[in-house]
């Protein structure tokens, strides 16, 4: 996973997938496109895909097919080096001049075939999922901004060459220039530029990963589609009595990346394995990365690999530890497909998050929040609490639209994870993330294509199906908001058509606290769960694991917020109805705007 000498690069290349690994330019012409490695294998893989539904481009490079030997074995089915040698005299001299050569004269005697052989080649290559990681060497003559255009720079000129190739193969064999030119992506879908950085490494065992590369830049070309393993959560992240991070576990430093995530004010290091490249790029467009004067010397509130040997783990695939010797919580997830999906990464990160929080006396919010100014001069922030599927999101989109021509502005300050903490004798709320991981069913009709110029799409044909899309800039989300209204979003009782029961407030701390925390919902089947379930404080995520602790907390804040005028209620969503998943969180942000408007 080096690049060679003369700076063609070497690939990871598995299903799905290509990982071009780099220290340099990749490639500086198209000739060292075709002499890559990444062009062999990648065509390798191409032809095994033709070969298995013995499609009929296979005429195109039938003189190019071993012979089985004596006992009816071989080891390739086809010449690569020879169908490569192909491809290059016909960029190299034209499809005529290279049709004059014997070997290739059968190959290039149905034009439009092998015409189609190559769009179906370069089709091929645009399907994988295309990753560059570009590894930086200090430079101090230049300046951040230099760097960044440089890698930025790299990735096109890679795109360039993969499509100056695949259109002067393609006109030469057909014949003619294209008509149209679609500048689709052609290089990298999303390129890395990783650092080797010194961070203080508290104990021994944390040295296996101080000479994992962390991430500084990423280059993507959305929309992003990605085809993850598994399209929900299931179980519970497991807190162990002893550290899962052990001497060993991280066999081979070169598999490994690190993004080093800002969740809210934490700094948590997420290591992962290759095998997950398309997770971790997603994390983007919902964490801002930590700069290189912000890891320098300076230990993690949190530490996550993900892409652990099983063996390291036992019977568990998701587990955490608070390392208080260290001061540090520490999460492993196994490799495996049982946990390819976005969810795990994103809510082990958060679960590490709140297990701080707590710690410090904060109150983590699995909910949304939103900062609100209308033009009638009136602001408010609003937090809804509940737990997936309770419709806390939906509900804050429909007041959005709903609102629109009477709002000034609407900042999320958080979508999934939150926290509460006193500022000024005021109760204050603080986001986790920059973007959002939201169900695209759940989204108004079109926003997923007025933001796909954005967004990463997860399994987009599947149940379940994702969005991550940024949405909010870092510096809003840790400034602290006042909450003016604190609401349980629930979304399993039915409300009257004309009655006022879409919102209403506790009359007492005792009765919010009950309902908060009872947490139920009915699941909208994003994660294992089914029909009308139960969650402490709607909050899996670190919060039952420190129960008795978070209980005071909890009273505390909703005390002081009944104390200091902060409405508490419940607003009901009706999202796990049947029939009311669209008009239920309407009809409550309408419920909601008017309650506002009339303050």
């Amino acid at each position: 996973m080096a690049i060679n000498g003369d700076g063609v690069i070497s690939a990871e290349i598995k299903q799905g997938h290509v990982v071009l690994i780099g220290g340099t330019t990749p490639c500086n012409t198209p000739e060292e496109v075709l002499d890559s490695d990444v062009f062999l294998r990648v065509l390798w893989r191409y032809l095994r895909k033709l070969d298995k539904y013995d499609n009929p481009l296979l005429v195109c490079v039938k003189d190019f097919q071993f012979n089985k030997d004596k006992n009816g074995h071989i080891k390739e089915r086809y010449d690569l080096e020879g169908i490569r040698d192909l491809i290059r005299a016909i960029h190299t001299y034209g499809a005529d001049q290279a049709a004059q050569q014997e070997k290739y004269t059968h190959a290039l005697s149905d034009r439009v075939l092998f015409a189609d052989f190559v769009e179906e080649f370069y089709n091929f290559w645009r399907r994988q999922e295309r990753f560059l990681i570009y590894h930086e060497e200090e430079e101090l003559s230049k300046s951040i901004q230099e760097r960044n255009l440089d890698f930025v720079g790299i990735n096109k000129q890679l795109k360039a060459l993969v499509l100056t190739v695949y259109r002067s193969i393609k006109a030469t064999v057909a014949g003619r220039a294209e008509k149209v030119y679609r500048q689709l992506p052609a290089g990298a879908s999303a390129g890395l530029l990783v650092e080797q950085i010194a961070w203080d490494i508290p104990k021994k065992v944390y040295e296996q990963l101080a000479c994992i590369p962390f991430l500084q830049l990423a280059v993507i070309e959305p929309p992003l589609v990605y085809y993850p393993k598994r399209n929900k959560r299931t179980g519970q992240f497991e807190k162990l009595d002893h550290n899962p991070i052990v001497e060993g576990m991280v066999k081979d430093n070169n598999e490994f990346y690190c993004f080093p995530a800002k969740v809210g004010d934490l700094l948590i290091f997420v290591y992962f394995h290759i095998d997950f490249i398309s997770l971790a790029v997603s994390m983007v467009n919902l964490f801002d990365i930590a700069s290189k004067e912000e890891i320098v010397g300076k230990k993690p509130d949190c530490i996550l690999v993900f892409g652990v040997e099983q063996e390291f783990l036992g019977d568990e695939q998701t587990v955490y530890y608070q390392d208080e010797e260290s001061n540090i919580v520490v999460g492993a997830i196994a490799r495996s497909q049982e946990v390819d999906y976005f969810g795990y990464f994103k809510k082990m990160v958060l679960t590490l998050h709140n297990t701080v929080m707590i710690d410090r006396g904060y109150m983590p919010i699995h909910g949304a929040m939103a900062h609100i100014q209308l033009r009638s001069g009136k602001d408010f922030s609003v937090v809804l609490v509940g737990d997936s599927g309770a419709g806390k999101s939906e509900s804050l989109e429909a007041f959005r639209v709903l609102a629109d021509e009477y709002m000034r502005r609407m900042t999320i300050i958080f979508d999934d994870m939150g926290s509460l903490r006193m500022k000024n004798e005021k109760v204050n709320g603080y986001g986790t993330e920059i973007g959002a991981f939201v169900r695209l069913d759940d989204l108004e009709p079109g926003y997923a294509y007025e933001e796909i110029d954005r967004s990463i799409f997860m399994s987009p044909h599947r149940t379940n199906a994702r969005l991550v899309v940024p949405i909010t800039p870092y510096s809003e989300i840790v400034k602290g908001y006042p909450v003016d209204l604190f609401l349980y979003a629930n979304n399993y009782e039915t409300v009257e058509d004309g009655s006022d029961g879409y919102l209403d407030f506790f009359a007492t701390p005792e009765d919010a606290f009950d309902v908060f925390k009872k947490g139920e919902r009915i699941s909208k089947g994003t994660t294992d769960e089914k029909g009308l379930v139960g969650t402490y404080f709607s909050n899996p995520f670190g919060a039952p694991q420190k129960e008795e602790q978070h209980d005071e907390i909890a009273r505390n804040f909703i005390e002081h917020m009944f104390n200091s005028g902060v409405k508490v209620g419940q607003l009901r969503t009706q999202l796990g109805i049947e029939g009311e998943e669209m008009t239920g969180p309407e009809k409550a942000a309408k419920a909601l705007f008017e309650y506002v408007n009339e303050k």
